[in-house]
């Protein structure tokens, strides 16, 4: 798969940076899991056989070591909490992927439907106990020694990583809860949200700076950054999981329509009013649906206004993030980067 847009020099840069360390850090798990966390992220085939896998957009890490050149202080000070994300982050894949019975992910099977549920599991578990490891010591990650400014904000970094992932595990507690109900409104659906995608997004553009031993001032404000932008990520999430091509997003067309979710432009379209949303109210509320019902549920929620909605909310959200930039007093060259991933995860298409 080709991206359609440029995608930011800096995510290469924080991939070629924070690659060896999350490597280490993978090394540190037992033998049983550590095979299952490199299938995962892409490492190596189901037969161990190593790939040309990359694991995703690499977003959050980028973010981490951004964070670290905003405040003045080297990427390479960011990059155990871009490591400490990243770990989070596929910990929540993992899991979601069992939650969700997705059987597949970029194009290949998921843990869990290759090796069992029980072992997904437990190396989603494993891969949340490392994030803290690597936080609080860093100099494990490569031998080399890490600088004196990331050791000391390893305990400010792991409560940020403790309070992201908690604020996550709510947010997707919220996300199953809402599967079940007849109607979501738009401000419930972007409180779930804001725990489920923002909570870990904001953590990951504040890490780097808390690491260099920022004001917590500054860390609040590349927080808060980074919040905004974890609700226009989602935002574009929900529109390519009814409407993304499967291509491109490795996952099946409306997947998240078979799944009942109450996603942003769903709620936007039950909230719509009138016989079409009346409509796809009943639909969800099927105990099946076929391909046929699908289709038109999805047809539905862009009649309704779901699609545009959820765009908008995309652009005023990307607005809140680069205006909280402004706010800020950060070095102007990682300033002006945070802002192109910015734009980068609004006008993506996988």
């Amino acid at each position: 798969m080709i991206p359609t847009q440029r995608v930011p020099e800096v995510l290469t840069r924080a991939r070629e940076l924070v690659a060896p360390a999350l490597r280490g850090a993978i090394e540190r798990l037992s033998p049983e899991l550590r095979p299952l966390a490199a299938y995962h992220l892409g490492w190596v085939d189901a037969k161990g056989v190593p790939s040309g896998g990359d694991g995703g957009k690499g977003v959050r890490q980028a973010l981490a070591v951004l964070s670290a050149e905003a405040v003045g202080a080297a990427g390479s000070v960011g990059t155990p909490g871009a490591v400490a994300v990243e770990l989070v982050h596929n910990f929540s894949l993992i899991h979601d992927d069992v939650i969700d019975e997705d059987s597949e992910r970029r194009h290949r099977p998921t843990v869990w439907a290759l090796f069992g549920i029980g072992r997904a599991v437990i190396v989603g578990d494993a891969l949340l106990a490392l994030a803290q490891q690597v936080v609080l010591d860093p100099e494990a990650l490569d031998g080399e020694g890490t600088p004196a400014k990331a050791r000391d904000g390893g305990a400010r970094a792991a409560r940020c990583i403790a309070d992201a992932t908690a604020a996550m595990i709510a947010g997707q507690a919220l996300d199953m809860a809402f599967e079940s109900v007849p109607g979501v409104d738009v401000a419930g659906c972007l409180a779930m949200e804001a725990g489920k995608t923002g909570a870990l997004l904001g953590c990951a553009a504040s890490i780097g700076a808390v690491l260099a031993g920022a004001p917590d001032s500054t860390a609040q404000a590349l927080d808060t950054y980074g919040v905004e932008l974890g609700l226009a990520f989602q935002a574009v999430d929900d529109l390519l999981g009814i409407w993304g091509d499967p291509v491109a997003t490795g996952k099946p067309a409306w997947s998240d329509l078979r799944q009942r979710k109450k996603t942003l432009p769903v709620a936007a379209a039950l909230a719509a009013g009138g016989p079409g949303s009346e409509e796809l109210a009943e639909m969800l509320a099927a105990a099946q649906l076929d391909e046929p019902q699908i289709a038109r549920a999805a047809q539905l929620v862009e009649q309704c206004g779901g699609r545009s909605a959820a765009r908008e909310e995309a652009g005023r959200r990307l607005d809140s993030a680069l205006a909280a930039l402004e706010r800020s007093d950060l070095v102007p060259s990682a300033a002006v980067e945070l802002a192109d991933v910015a734009r980068f995860v609004v006008e993506r298409d996988y």
